[in-house]
């Protein structure tokens, strides 16, 4: 159980590290230090250092600024090794020092520390580390395609659909400038009609949905630790109703989709990823305390 605790807050504070920290370097470091307090505390340096060695792994397999080379596989494998440390290696007798002075109620009952530990690192992993991941799902299917092209001549838009859906920012994109302009822009055939359009501007804008409000890398996180939250109190009709709003909230952008079915399929992928992520971090609190 506290293997899998240290694995998932170390990949978890790397990736936050690299999101909000001014000096990376900086963040690592005080990320290495809390963990070796932790573990020394709680009598576990080794399942601190494998959390240090995974963390570093996982930066250098999923890296932020660009797709993952090894697409969403090294999450599998994180996923696969926390599980097993969960199943498999089972709770600990003996938490170390703190062990003796570590009392945490909850309303089901005293919470260990390796419990604490496990879930305040799926908790930390479903923030930044699981827009990655649905990010590396995404990029894996091919679901992506550039934003709608609008050419703007005096009162008349030519728009040019394309698939790009909003649920882009909930794993974790960076929107680029909210307008970007278009030097000269020609599209066959709808520009070939707009051309001769008297006041159409040099520099068109180009609508991207992700640009403007990145809410998106607020919402997604709070999805999956409200999945968490619900599915550990067992309260599946708000968990369905939520999941269900969701829906609701982006069928009109849906619905726009025309003949390919590529935003239902975007909005799809993005959604069931993150569901599930959110799902096995609940139930890998569940059974550390259960078993």
């Amino acid at each position: 159980m506290i293997v899998a605790g240290f694995l998932l807050l170390a990949v978890g504070a790397a990736d936050l590290v690299r999101q909000f920290a001014p000096r990376r370097w900086i963040g690592y470091l005080a990320v290495a230090v809390i963990l070796l307090l932790l573990g020394s505390v709680s009598d576990a340096l080794l399942p601190m250092l494998a959390g240090l060695v995974v963390g570093a792994l996982w930066v250098w397999c999923m890296p932020s600024e660009r797709s993952a080379p090894l697409g969403f596989w090294p999450a599998v494998l994180l996923g696969v090794l926390s599980i097993g440390a969960v199943v498999w290696l089972g709770a600990r007798s003996d938490a170390g020092l703190i062990g003796s002075v570590w009392t945490l109620r909850s309303p089901f009952g005293d919470v260990p520390f390796d419990l604490a530990i496990l879930t305040l690192g799926a908790a930390v992993f479903l923030l930044e580390s699981s827009n990655l991941v649905v990010r590396a799902a995404l990029d894996g299917e091919h679901t992506w395609r550039p934003a709608e092209l609008r050419l703007v001549a005096s009162d008349t838009a030519v728009s040019i659909p394309a698939a790009a859906d909003g649920v882009a920012a909930e794993q974790g994109q960076d929107a680029g400038a909210a307008e970007s302009p278009i030097e000269g822009a020609s599209v066959e055939g709808a520009a070939a009609e707009s051309a001769s359009v008297e006041g159409m501007t040099a520099d068109a804008p180009v609508s991207d949905p992700r640009a403007g409000f990145k809410g998106g890398r607020l919402i997604g996180p709070l999805e999956r630790i409200l999945v968490m939250i619900l599915t550990l109190a067992a309260a599946y009709p708000i968990l369905a109703a939520m999941l269900a709003a969701k829906g609701i909230v982006r069928f009109p952008e849906i619905s726009r989709d025309g003949e390919t079915g590529a935003r239902a399929e975007y909005f799809l992928v993005g959604s069931l990823v993150s569901w599930v992520i959110g799902l096995g971090a609940a139930f890998l609190v569940w059974w550390a305390a259960h078993s």
